[in-house]
């Protein structure tokens, strides 16, 4: 592990932090206080949690995690193979060498599978989770919930070879519309599109399909520290269902309308979920 200079700092959020590189992740660390490890979703930096960042660091350790190959970070070991189970290795990696003993984790989407797959396979690692907007398994989303990964793969493989395929107008025109979806304000639409596109291709589309394909509802049962779940009302059956397992959950769906940046579209809530999260 080592501290990275000006090539990796277009996502730095704090000049006064510091900015810690592994061949998987980059990880801005700034503030004093209880240990907090921040996880965003799949293309996106760790500018998702800047303004939590913020309002935040004054109070607690935070550990910002950007993955390699997201929102213009260089793929560096991401480039090729696996994404997520590396990419999990590497935040426990980070956290052995930095000494962190059961930090709390705050995991938006992907970044949310991640930390229920570490929690799931590592009870102990976490003292407590606050997962954002992430279902047990994504692709219940579009195929409900008797969804299966074998019957997902040859779904998984036909989009990631139509999205290698594009032009890059095509995929930017594509990923517009899907950032439509998500978030709800012009500025925000445009902030996340920026991330998309510069995400490094093939590491995002393996990421998009290992998403697709990792089915957790078989080890939630695993997960022994609290949970606090922030989702969109929508997926509220799903939501129920996937964490049922949990033994200690606390689950709040948004008000009608929010979509998959909850921190963008209702950041009062969002702020009132962590606050909750971080003081129960």
């Amino acid at each position: 592990m080592s501290e990275a200079g000006t090539p990796l700092d277009a996502n730095r959020l704090f000049p006064n932090s510091k900015l810690v590189k592994l061949d998987r992740i980059s990880v801005e660390v700034v503030g004093s206080g209880p240990d907090l490890i921040l996880i965003p979703g799949l293309a996106s930096s760790r500018a998702t949690f800047s303004a939590l960042a913020a309002r935040l660091r004054g109070h607690y350790r935070l550990h910002l995690i950007q993955v390699a190959g997201f929102a213009g970070e260089p793929a560096r070991a991401n480039a090729s193979g696996p994404v997520i189970g590396p990419t999990e290795d590497a935040i426990r990696s980070y956290m052995s060498e930095a000494r962190l003993v059961r930090p709390m984790v705050i995991g938006h989407s992907l970044g949310g599978l991640m930390a229920l797959e570490l929690a799931a396979d590592h009870p102990d690692l976490f003292s407590k989770l606050m997962i954002v907007d992430t279902l047990a398994f994504y692709t219940q989303v579009f195929a409900g919930p008797h969804a299966t990964a074998a019957a997902t793969k040859p779904i998984a493989d036909a989009i990631g070879a139509q999205m290698l395929g594009q032009s890059d107008a095509d995929f930017a025109a594509a990923s517009a519309k899907t950032v439509t979806m998500m978030v709800t304000a012009p500025d925000d639409q445009a902030r996340i599109q920026a991330w998309t596109v510069s995400s490094a291709r093939p590491t995002l589309v393996k990421a998009m399909q290992e998403d697709m394909l990792l089915d957790l509802r078989p080890r939630m049962a695993n997960i022994t520290a609290p949970v606090t779940v922030l989702y969109e009302a929508p997926l509220d059956a799903l939501i129920q269902a996937d964490y049922a397992p949990v033994a200690h959950k606390t689950l709040i769906a948004t008000k009608p309308g929010v979509k998959h940046f909850i921190m963008y579209d209702d950041p009062k809530a969002f702020d009132a979920a962590v606050d909750g999260f971080l003081t129960s």
